[in-house]
């Protein structure tokens, strides 16, 4: 049995009970009035459930298990994993006996590599990558002991068992993945003596003699690993698991979710920007220059991407890492130096402009450029690795919720003319 199953078995009797000693005692309180301006806006800030792998606060950005995430940068994937998971900062064992699983299970299977190649030719990655996730769904555990008949006490272990099954695969489906879309030839197989993000690296085929992709890659998934439970993603993932479908089928749900423009696909909007940038004046602008440029965006409607966020009202602390990692390993490089000044620039002008609540830029401003960097300069490929990351905090969540017995969602909808009657 693997440490970080002990480790669960031995905390979610006791969240069981704290579940229920709150709802015994505060089960009436209400924590959140909603309006029809919200019913219409996307839910924007209705208080409707519960998420303890992580939150994220507008002053602060954020928090895994009460940890802000700039106090955790140097984590592992690895170790925000079981962070996400229990609650607790893993031990080194815990740590080298989940590694010692995704070696176990990080093999992706013939069948799946056979289906992608079938696709045609201008499948998106992130299409591709979903794909082979829902191919591999004949491997779900869960699935096989529902039907069986297990019981609902054990429903959180199978998912558990499926989660990391599916994670181990991951940085490898999306290795292969990239190989295939962008004719780089046959997918790599896993190396057991590196990490989870480092066999991502080499898997994916690109150079790496620094070493410095590597370190950006480990970073890279931590990063992106949870942003609560409210996001499209993440939401999307917790309400198709509700219904007891599986991890494989859960997780592809939401990463279809993180495929749209308004979520995950940003980040390639906003490196498309900065090239556009470059391009316009054939070089990295001055500060005067990229001003005037930005204003006549602005002037014409359009808006910057990589600036403002539904929740923050500060600078994004992964764009801050990001920065950090950037500043201490590329130098005089085009494209991360007009990032650098958009991030001088940018700021002022919003809030001179006054129409951004939130002027600061998020995760996806900063991001792209540090792939470009390492050679990984398909950005349509990039929420893809958003996605390898993502999966941690979705399985995460979804674990938690079967073991705490939470059942299926289902809000109550209004008509237009309950409203007007009833408002």
């Amino acid at each position: 049995m693997s440490l970080l199953k002990l480790k669960l078995e031995e905390k979610i009797p006791q969240w069981k009970e704290e579940a229920s000693n709150l709802i015994k005692s505060k089960g009436t309180s209400k924590i959140s009035d909603v309006t029809v301006s919200q019913t219409y806006g996307g839910m924007r800030g209705i208080r409707a459930f519960v998420c303890d792998t992580s939150s994220v606060s507008a002053d602060t950005g954020l928090i895994i298990r009460d940890h802000p995430l700039l106090e955790i940068t140097h984590l592992l994937p690895e170790e925000v994993f079981i962070l996400l998971l229990s609650g607790d900062l893993p031990t080194e064992t815990e740590v080298a006996d989940l590694q010692e699983q995704y070696k176990k299970y990080a093999h992706v299977p013939k069948y799946v590599w056979d289906v992608l190649k079938s696709m045609p030719e201008d499948s998106h990655p992130m299409a591709m990558f979903n794909t082979g996730i829902l191919a591999m769904q004949r491997e779900s555990v869960f699935a096989k002991k529902y039907a069986e008949g297990m019981l609902k006490d054990d429903y959180w272990k199978y998912c558990l068992e499926d989660g990391i099954n599916l994670l181990a695969k991951l940085p490898g489906l999306a290795a292969g993945v990239y190989r295939i879309h962008f004719n780089k030839g046959e997918p790599i197989e896993y190396d057991s003596e590196l990490d989870w993000a480092e066999n991502f690296v080499h898997m994916i085929g690109i150079e790496d003699p620094t070493g410095n992709f590597k370190k950006l890659m480990q970073i890279y998934f931590m990063l992106h690993c949870d942003h609560e439970g409210g996001n499209v993603s993440a939401f999307a993932a917790y309400t198709v698991a509700s219904a007891l479908s599986d991890p494989y089928y859960a997780v592809s749900a939401g990463l279809n979710g993180l495929a749209g423009p308004l979520h995950g696909l940003a980040n390639q909007a906003c490196l498309k920007f900065v090239l556009d940038v470059l391009d316009h004046f054939k070089a990295v602008p001055s500060k005067e220059e990229l001003t005037q440029f930005s204003w006549d965006r602005l002037n014409s409607g359009q808006v910057i991407p990589g600036y403002g966020h539904a929740v923050l009202r500060c600078p994004d602390p992964r764009f801050t890492a990001f920065m950090k990692f950037g500043k201490n390993h590329i130098h005089d490089d085009d494209v991360f130096d007009t990032v650098k000044l958009l991030f001088d620039v940018v700021p002022p002008i919003l809030q001179e402009q006054g129409k951004a609540k939130n002027p600061w830029p998020n995760v996806d401003a900063a991001s792209g450029s540090l792939l470009y960097y390492y050679g990984l300069k398909e950005f349509e490929f990039y929420t893809v690795l958003f996605s390898v990351s993502r999966a941690m905090g979705m399985v995460a969540q979804m674990v938690i919720n079967r073991a705490l017995g939470i059942p299926i969602t289902r809000p109550k909808s209004v008509t237009y003319a309950w409203l007007k009657s009833n408002t």
